[in-house]
């Protein structure tokens, strides 16, 4: 529960891109203002996400295994936060994004889309790895990610649009994640 509305989980589908290129793009600039250069949260940041959405959340992967899966934090109806999940030719899954729409960060939406992600990966890829890539500088998702279990694998640069190289860490959660029952993703079918 955050203030007084009810934060639900789902599954999202094409239908969402606007919802999620617009949030995608304004947590990008509000996160990442000082982190990433200024040109790269430029003007056209918003239109690029839009594009990348529609293309990820229309396409078609081929086998059910392999297909990325985006679930959806909806508070009072509205797109809250997001997180999008792509299995790995290797068998761990990647947290590709997991953002909390800015203003409502720190009330436990990303714990309920970071809970989901986790009953996921154990219900369709048991036994897999979870794992993501984070900026160093971005010390509050560090923080976060830490609280929740995940472990330092390694420090690298990573590419991010505009050719821009960055120090990140990858940090992972190993298979077999524990389910509180929390963030429970409601809708679709397996």
């Amino acid at each position: 529960m955050i203030g007084s509305g009810q934060v639900t989980i789902r599954r999202g589908d094409v239908r969402d891109a606007g919802a999620i290129a617009e949030l995608h793009a304004l947590s990008w600039r509000t996160t990442y203002r000082g982190i990433v250069p200024e040109e790269g949260l430029g003007d056209g940041m918003a239109a690029q996400r839009r594009e990348l959405w529609e293309l990820r959340l229309d396409a078609d992967y081929g086998e059910p295994g392999n297909t990325p899966e985006l679930l959806v934090a909806e508070l009072d109806g509205r797109t809250a936060g997001f997180v999008y999940l792509v299995p790995q030719p290797d068998g761990r899954v990647l947290i590709d994004n997991l953002h909390v729409r800015p203003g409502l960060t720190g009330g436990g939406i990303g714990r309920a889309l970071l809970t989901a992600a986790r009953a996921h990966v154990a219900e369709q890829h048991s036994g897999a790895e979870l794992f993501l890539e984070v900026l160093r500088d971005n010390t509050r998702a560090i923080a976060f990610y830490e609280r929740e279990g995940a472990v330092r694998v390694r420090a690298q640069e990573g590419v991010f649009p505009g050719g821009f190289l960055l120090p990140e860490y990858v940090y992972a959660w190993p298979g077999r994640p524990a389910s509180s029952g929390r963030g429970s993703v409601e809708g679709g079918s397996e």
